[in-house]
């Protein structure tokens, strides 16, 4: 009879693994076949269940077997991964690095600012018997409940692997290396213990999460559920691919599985040999952390004092927007929370707090928290045609512009002045100049219809800092925002440059692309733009100039 699957951490099909099966002084053993299917004569029972695969941790555990749903056995590919827990902390607060090596390694602790600086060595770590610092998965879809690593056979008070935070909020690595060649590098957001700056900054967190395959799913990847039966050829085997990606948003009942923080995220691992100016190399690094680290040296290097702040921070009310004059956005903060929206809304609508949204495809789709370690994407359905641009299939005469807008009834285009749009996506291009009168442009002598940003460190869709994915004004801007410059790609989908203000003083700019953090570093009209914005929303006198700004943005 089928017992089950066995498949590793991408959740593909393992063949020729080797099981036994023992219940008291009895054993069977079994090979899975390629389509990773284990059949065996078993009674029902709790048998030990020892897996071994050349290449893949061995490992027992103890299963029911019963004729009912097929179990998901997983196992570990050999290599260097690894992660820290919580992913996110205050400065002072302590966290645990969580690292699966077969081989010793040598770990250390970065600060990714304009410098790479290096904080300590953590020192080598090993252990007396072999592979004793391989780590192993739970079986099942660990996508939702996490890896859990440093549970099975850690807890000696002698090797602990916890570590306190910095005392400086930023963006740090941790470098890990073994003697045979291997690398990995993993992200750490450090908070400050209280506000310490006039800016503070949103690693876009959840969107490193939901783009995150580890375990075999991602909001783009089995979105809703790991699949019956591991993979053996993703083309051929994934919804994804079979019916065009935006099936994969389109379950019958509309639910979606959670995604755990607690995992890996080999998107955001990057060469220990990368510098700030390096192209961004990786499909997954040109809009996570590697970008999010030369917006953060772009910060340093024009002398804007910042903090650092997760996604969760912002929902939980860790970070205090009164404490702060900006909030910066980066390359791509798709994914948020109502309680975020909502914050930061009321923060510039209300309380004349000033953003920055210097990314594309932004507050896309809402998530929601099951705790400070699982989230769930909400809402995806779609139109027949594509992500964007769909009606309300409970009220036809209402348009919706986002997943955002259906599953919250705002647009996010409310906020930040701008919505996606399919256009332009994959494609990047500069901008170009339309209201070359405007003070954002200060010190750059250009002028309208002059182009601007075609420089930039964006491997990944190169060509300048409008790109990747685009967003463009929509019905649900405010009715004062002001068009800046607009960017060249095809079929008019470039990217929109925006600012408006509010009432309080409150006051928006946004670019709409998210290629635009990689120019930041390596365009100059780019930069002093980007400066000249940085610089009116951080003045210590918030009154007087505050009205001059509404005037100078109409």
């Amino acid at each position: 009879m089928l017992i089950g699957y066995v498949s590793d951490e991408r959740d593909l099909a393992l063949a020729d693994v080797l099981l036994e099966f023992e219940i008291g002084s009895s054993s069977i053993v079994v090979r899975s076949t390629p389509r990773g299917a284990i059949y065996a004569d078993l009674s029902p029972g709790d048998y030990n269940v020892t897996l071994v695969k050349d290449g893949y941790g061995s490992k027992s555990v103890v299963v029911p077997i019963a004729n009912d749903r097929p179990y998901r056995f997983r196992l570990l590919s050999d290599g260097l991964l690894g992660y820290v827990w919580p992913k996110w902390v205050r400065a002072g607060e302590t966290a645990e690095f969580r690292v699966h090596s077969v081989e010793p390694y040598r770990l250390s602790l970065w600060r990714y600012g304009l410098n790479k600086e290096l904080v300590k060595l953590l020192g080598w770590f090993d252990e007396h018997s072999p592979r004793a610092v391989m780590q192993v998965t739970p079986d099942g879809d660990y996508s939702q409940t996490g890896v859990m690593w440093n549970r099975v056979g850690y807890g000696s008070a002698h090797h602990g692997q916890q570590l306190t935070a910095p005392d400086r909020s930023g963006l740090y690595y941790f470098h890990a290396e073994t003697p045979s060649g291997r690398t990995f590098a993993f992200p750490w957001v450090v908070a400050p213990a209280r506000p310490s700056a006039p800016i503070a900054v949103i690693a876009s967190t959840n969107t490193w999460n939901a783009y995150n395959n580890f375990g075999g799913r991602s909001n783009y990847s089995n979105a809703d559920r790991l699949p019956d039966r591991p993979i053996v050829n993703a083309r051929q085997d994934l919804r994804r691919y079979r019916g065009g990606a935006f099936e994969e948003w389109s379950p019958a009942d509309n639910a979606y599985s959670p995604l755990s923080f607690d995992r890996p995220e080999p998107g955001n691992s990057l060469s220990l040999h990368a510098e700030i100016t390096h192209p961004i190399q990786g499909r997954d690094g040109c809009h996570q952390a590697p970008a999010e680290w030369r917006l953060l040296g772009w910060l340093e290097r024009e002398g804007f004092a910042y903090n650092l702040y997760s996604d969760y921070q912002l929902h939980s009310g860790l970070l205090s927007m009164s404490a702060y004059k900006a909030l910066i956005l980066g390359p791509h903060p798709e994914y948020w929370s109502a309680t975020m929206f909502r914050r930061v809304n009321e923060w510039v609508a209300q309380q004349g707090g000033r953003l920055l949204y210097l990314g594309g495809n932004g507050l896309n789709c809402e998530v929601e928290y099951l705790d400070d370690a699982a989230m769930r994407c909400r809402t995806h359905l779609v139109s027949p045609t594509g992500l964007l641009g769909m009606t309300d299939p409970a009220d036809p005469m209402r348009y919706l512009e986002s997943r955002f807008h259906r599953s919250t009834a705002e647009s996010e285009a409310g906020l930040i002045g701008l919505a996606t749009t399919e256009t332009g996506i994959m494609t990047a291009a500069p901008f170009t100049v339309v209201a070359a009168d405007h003070w954002v442009f200060e010190g750059t002598d250009l002028q309208n219809g002059d182009s601007f940003g075609s420089a930039s460190l964006h491997e990944r869709c190169h060509g300048g800092a409008s790109g990747h994915e685009t967003d463009k004004r929509s019905r649900s801007s405010p009715p004062n925002t002001v068009l800046l410059a607009k960017g060249q790609n095809p079929d008019e989908g470039g990217a929109e440059m925006i600012a408006y203000t509010t009432e309080s003083g409150g006051a928006v700019f946004s670019v709409g692309s998210i290629t635009y953090g990689a120019s930041l570093l390596v365009d100059e009209q780019i930069s002093r733009i980007t400066e000249n914005v940085v610089r009116r929303f951080t003045q210590s006198e918030m009154g007087e100039r505050n009205t001059r700004l509404v005037i100078n943005l109409r």
